[in-house]
């Protein structure tokens, strides 16, 4: 069974409660492995992703490029029997041209470093949570119907005034509005993910002051949509 713990394909979608808790009983009880796509989450919400925010261990984790920290680099680990199935202690043979790379894999050791010594999770909620209210309170001053769904550094703001919560409630978001504000935060300097149904993501390199910019810019440009 293969998910991704917290959705960033239709937009930033937790899981509710108990669902992960649910599938790993499932999974067990049926002798399945549970995978977590974590290309996303991993390294982002904490520094055990996922499956550290919401205490739920999976058999496999896939990792993706921000391991990296801009070389192009994955990984994927878990459980000790199941690794043991690939080569050279196993039958499973997993092998690539990039496999093992010396400069990606040099890069994202020094990355997990950094991560680990400076532990940047805090301060990336406080500025996350920040960036969330912000975006919500620009909606909410000029009448627009929204909703933004967050978890740690990942956030969507979903132009519908329902919860969202899986795909069906995502598709009700008003597509063509997140499209015009995307084009009136790009005339702002402000670059956005250009799909409603794709995760904005905040980082260190997102200081207070342009925080601060991105928010003023949101207040702007939803007073154009309200227009």
């Amino acid at each position: 069974m293969i998910i991704e713990p917290v959705a960033g394909n239709m937009g930033c979608v937790p899981p509710e409660p108990g669902y992960l808790e649910a599938v790993r009983e499932i999974a067990s009880r049926h002798c399945a492995l549970l995978i977590f796509d974590e290309v996303i989450t991993g390294f982002r919400l904490a520094y055990g992703g996922a499956q550290q925010v919401y205490g739920v261990k999976p058999d496999l984790t896939c990792l993706g490029k921000i391991i990296g920290g801009g070389l192009p680099v994955g990984a994927f680990g878990g459980r000790a029997d199941v690794m043991e199935q690939i080569a050279p202690l196993g039958p499973v043979y997993q092998a690539g041209t990039l496999s093992g790379n010396p400069l990606a894999v040099t890069a994202g050791l020094a990355m997990l470093k950094v991560l680990r010594d400076s532990d940047p999770y805090e301060e990336l909620e406080r500025r996350s949570a920040w960036l969330q209210q912000g975006l919500r309170d620009a909606a909410a001053e000029a009448g627009i119907p929204s909703t933004v769904n967050r978890v740690g550094s990942m956030l969507t703001a979903f132009f519908t005034e329902d919860p969202v919560t899986d795909w069906p409630s995502a598709k009700q978001s008003d597509a063509e509005r997140y499209g015009r504000f995307f084009r009136a935060m790009l005339e702002e300097g402000v670059y956005l993910a250009p799909s409603q149904f794709e995760c904005a993501f905040a980082s260190l390199a997102h200081t207070d002051e342009l925080i601060d910019r991105t928010i003023e810019a949101a207040h702007r440009a939803m007073r154009n949509l309200s227009d």
